[in-house]
């Protein structure tokens, strides 16, 4: 449909005027909660948890006061799906775009939410989301394309009675590679809305939108309304073509997100289950790996009409037929990038260092180095930002500006891998099926107006190909959203247009952090000039989480 561009400005106006600072402060501390029954040490906000919602309208500026009141954890947040555009240094990642803040200090995060859509933000740092730090952030457009009477969020997660500090050193350790393969620690839990109780108060006769945020660890998840129709409309901030699921399944995966409508019944005579479970294939893949007994993947809650009525048993599933989320069509029909002006490829599998069991990307695992990245792109000068070797063992890739770039990633491991990247949505041109082999080169099938999202699970043994366009000169990760796997060195770098985004800059905020701390915040990976990197991270430590503080040194 042609708008006039008169039209278009005066709705600029409109909305500019309408834009408002959201302004929060808060201080990130420990808190006891029992999700499930079972008390333990999470991580919550100002004292509470689960952690606050964000409601803000598209175009309204964000202000986040985060004080770091944990005692004993240095952490960060990151905006998870926020592009960031010309706000590169906001992106929340610890050693990446801002170094870790210390127990003790502070930093603001400023920037104007530009993207309606389905959010979440969580920690970047040491594992801490799935020890609670994570919450959702909604930016409500202002004219959806579709109508609805009222929003509901809903999080789903695993759950776990050991803090992370606690698991990951029992992931990356000497122990866990000899005799379990290296595999992950079990949730104990699925939970609802951080729950096991979550009930949701419906009225007959309305249609609801309903956003569902993957906020989990580890295993993917799949739910269903019991005798509600469902029609997806957006995923990972995108509205698509309405795809009504049918007799389908829905599968969504750590770090995506999806918003569906569905029509409540015209009476309220009965309450009705909400069904969720853990992907157990992901979990019991292993062939070493058999189901516990009594093991419970499953979590219901409840689309309650009328609270005087009981609440009914969850319905029973024998099998699942999953919608293929390649098939969805962004509703604005943005046509596929092309030609491709880079294409990268990316074999992923696992590999075995210092007797620990590490990721890797083309052979190489990821390690948090020194100096924060993007901070090393803006001070080693014009002569290095662009040679890879200057940024140390992040599996940095350099990327030209405006270039259409396409990312082949192989998956070599025997598990599946949900690929998230930050600043930017990626096309998808080409997902293969379970076992369904690596790139060869050709396409099949592939459609004119492809998915468009930030997240997307790379089938065991098999492939996916990815398309963006460098439009958003930054410092940007490439990583599988599992966070046992990003602390395993599962992570590649972007660093995107280095030439362009040197408008960017180094704040005294940035300085006062990064020295508090105890890191340097300029010059290489090692904090030296030019090529010499003596000093830069190198080392796997068995056993170690990241969770020391000061980070320990090379022995």
């Amino acid at each position: 449909m042609f708008v006039p561009l008169f039209l278009l400005f005066v709705s600029g106006i409109v909305q500019s005027v309408a834009a408002k600072d959201v302004h929060l402060r808060w201080n990130i501390t420990w808190v006891n909660a029992a999700p499930d029954g079972y008390e333990r040490p999470v991580i919550g906000i100002n004292n509470e948890w689960p952690c606050p919602q964000i409601d803000a309208e598209q175009g309204d500026r964000l202000i986040v006061d985060v004080e770091n009141g944990l005692g004993n954890q240095s952490t960060g947040l990151h905006w998870h799906g926020i592009h960031q555009y010309t706000t590169g240094t906001m992106d929340g990642t610890s050693s990446v775009s801002q170094c870790p803040v210390a127990p003790g200090s502070s930093i603001r995060y400023d920037f104007i939410l530009d993207q309606a859509g389905t959010y979440w933000y969580h920690s970047h740092n040491m594992g801490q989301y799935p020890d609670g730090l994570r919450g959702a952030l909604i930016v409500h457009d202002p004219n959806p394309p579709f109508d609805f009477d009222e929003e509901i969020t809903i999080t789903l997660t695993d759950w776990y009675h050991e803090q992370m500090t606690e698991l990951l050193d029992q992931y990356q350790s000497v122990d866990n590679t000899e005799n379990n393969f290296g595999e992950e620690p079990l949730p104990d839990a699925s939970l609802i809305n951080d729950s096991t109780q979550t009930q949701f108060k419906v009225q007959p006769g309305k249609t609801y939108f309903i956003r569902f945020i993957c906020i989990g660890n580890w295993p993917g998840h799949t739910f269903l309304f019991e005798d509600h129709e469902m029609t997806v409309v957006e995923i990972d901030g995108v509205w698509i073509e309405p795809y009504p699921v049918g007799d389908k399944n829905i599968r969504i995966t750590t770090g995506q997100r999806m918003g569906v409508l569905i029509k409540t019944k015209d009476d309220a005579s009965k309450n009705y289950a909400f069904w969720d479970t853990m992907d157990i294939n992901m979990m019991f893949i292993y062939e070493n790996r058999t189901v516990p007994d009594n093991y419970n993947p499953n979590a219901t809650a409840w689309l309650v009409y009328d609270e005087s009525l009981p609440l009914p048993p969850p319905p029973v599933v024998n099998e699942f037929d999953f919608i293929d989320d390649v098939e969805f069509v962004p509703y604005n029909g943005d046509p596929i990038l092309e030609p491709v002006d880079h294409q990268i490829i990316l074999h992923t599998g696992q590999t075995v260092e210092n007797g620990v069991t590490r990721f890797t990307i083309n052979g190489q695992t990821y390690i948090p180095q020194q100096v924060p990245t993007l901070y090393t792109a803006l001070t080693v000068g014009s002569e290095y930002y662009s040679n890879p070797d200057v940024y140390g063992d992040v599996n940095p890739i350099v990327l030209e500006y405006n270039d259409v770039v396409e990312i082949v990633i192989n998956n070599y491991h025997d598990n599946l891998h949900p690929w998230h990247l930050h600043g930017h949505q990626f096309q998808v041109i080409q997902r293969s099926a379970v076992d369904g082999g690596y790139f060869d080169g050709y396409f099949a099938n592939v459609s004119s107006t492809p998915v468009l999202r930030d997240t997307i699970m790379v089938q065991n043994y098999g492939h996916a190909v990815i398309r963006f366009r460098a439009d958003n000169p930054g410092v940007w990760l490439l990583h599988c959203h599992i966070e046992y796997h990003v602390e395993a060195g599962f992570t590649a770098t972007i660093i995107e247009a280095p030439d362009k985004l040197q408008d960017l800059y180094i704040t005294p905020q940035d300085i006062r952090i990064c020295d508090a701390y105890g890191s340097p915040s300029s010059g290489n990976a090692a904090g030296k000039e030019g090529l010499d990197l003596d000093g830069a991270n190198d080392y796997i430590y068995p056993g170690d989480s990241g969770a020391s503080y000061p980070p320990p040194e090379e022995p």
